[in-house]
């Protein structure tokens, strides 16, 4: 079987988001809601969707997969393949939206660390290659994200953490992503850190694990973390933020042509100010298509949040392309037309022949640098702002010419080579 991801170009897809109940939208299936839904994100010249099976719903004791669940995720993946539209199935969810969805084996009386007790790493094995081995005869199915932000449960900032050491992480997320291989060998398996990863010193997730573990980087970038505060909705640093984090990313990565994945972007209000949407659309975008190596773009989200549901944080319910009874919005229309724009551009740029150095060892400790604010961030986007296309290296390999050469590097610059302020 020909596996679909290996298309020449990048991929252009959304985060679903179900019109319907939101992703509660799986106690209440109903396909035909879901089959209107992928018509209107078809309808926007996109290639695949992100869905989220609920962890809970489909998992709700740990020797017990419900097949029935299982059947309704096989449904919604055909209904997408029936529109042209590819599958990315992510797991353990976990987090979404601020909501933390966790099943009760792993809470309160039945309290396990999800990361380092033996049983429970049973039980998610187990799930996720359940999920796997359901949809590995799909030829649709582009493979699974071991779940959606789950470092977010590893340490502060969360309320009630489990925690870990990077060491433990490691061997936490080899053992899920050999569970999403043995169900479906071969498809695009990788995991997915919020950006505590890049940023928040000694987060145990590190820079290292996403760059190097799974099939590609996956990178998510919302500009409502200190970004978009700091600079303003029209900056360049909220511009070129998608763009610094995937290109950040390649710092660590062994394969200087490892596949990069912007999973998660979006516009969030009053951040990016509704009128302002579109723009922000169209130059994130443009700046992520810059950046050689990316898999694609994946926008979160679909469809907008049905304000009938409580207690999301207010930014929650206007990031859809659409809205709620699935009309086009202003963001959805200027995704739209990026794409149509790019499907004829070639499927890599040209390297980024000017790299900043940034000095932090493999496993990163001291990453506040590299956040908004930060000198690291702060001189990258200065260079941005120069129109000088910076890419990243670590300093440790800023003497390795074979790794300088296979990305296309001739220049290496500094935060100091710009006497770049330090951090506010």
């Amino acid at each position: 079987m020909t596996n679909r991801h290996h298309r020449t170009g990048p991929r252009f897809g959304v985060n679903y988001t179900p019109s319907q109940g939101w992703f509660h939208h799986w106690l209440d299936f109903d396909l035909d809601a879901v089959r209107a839904d992928l018509d209107s994100v078809a309808a926007l010249g996109l290639d695949h969707v992100r869905v989220f099976p609920l962890w809970p719903l489909f998992q709700p004791n740990r020797a017990l997969v419900r097949p029935r669940a299982l059947d309704q995720l096989g449904r919604l993946v055909d209904a997408a393949g029936e529109r042209g539209l590819d599958v990315a199935v992510d797991g353990l969810q976990g987090h979404l939206s601020s909501f933390d969805f966790l099943p009760s084996w792993t809470r309160t009386w039945h309290r396990r660390n999800l990361f380092t007790d033996p049983e429970v790493l049973d039980g998610q094995s187990t799930y996720l290659r359940a999920l796997a081995t359901a949809l590995a005869d799909r030829p649709n199915f582009l493979g699974m994200t071991v779940g959606n932000e789950i470092n977010q449960f590893s340490g502060d900032p969360h309320p009630d953490p489990d925690r870990v050491t990077p060491e433990q992480a490691e061997r936490w997320l080899r053992r899920m992503l050999a569970a999403c291989e043995e169900g479906a060998p071969g498809r695009l398996h990788l995991h997915a850190p919020y950006d505590a990863t890049w940023y928040l010193d000694d987060h145990p997730f590190t820079p290292a694990h996403a760059a190097r573990l799974g099939a590609a980087t996956a990178v998510h970038s919302w500009v409502f973390n200190g970004t978009a505060q700091r600079h303003g909705a029209g900056s360049v640093a909220v511009g070129q933020h998608a763009a610094y984090l995937i290109e950040l990313s390649k710092a660590w990565a062994e394969d200087p042509r490892r596949p990069v994945w912007l999973q998660e972007v979006g516009a969030p209000a009053p951040h990016v100010p509704a009128d302002q949407a579109a723009e922000f659309t169209r130059t994130t975008v443009a700046a992520a298509l810059d950046c050689p190596d990316l898999w694609g773009i994946t926008w979160w989200c679909s469809h907008d949040v049905d304000r009938s549901l409580a207690d999301f944080p207010e930014l929650e319910y206007s990031l859809g392309l659409l809205t709620n009874d699935r009309k086009v919005k202003p963001a959805g229309r200027a995704l739209a037309d990026a794409v149509a724009e790019a499907r004829g551009v070639r499927p890599n740029p040209a390297p980024r022949s000017t790299a900043l150095v940034v000095d932090l060892p493999e496993h990163a400790a001291g990453r506040a640098d590299c956040g908004p604010g930060g000198p690291y961030f702060e001189a990258f986007m200065r260079l941005a702002g120069d129109g000088r296309r910076p890419a990243v290296v670590l300093a440790s390999r800023a003497h390795d010419s074979a790794h300088l050469a296979a990305r296309g590097i001739a220049e290496l610059v500094t935060p100091d080579d710009l006497g770049a302020a330090p951090r506010a």
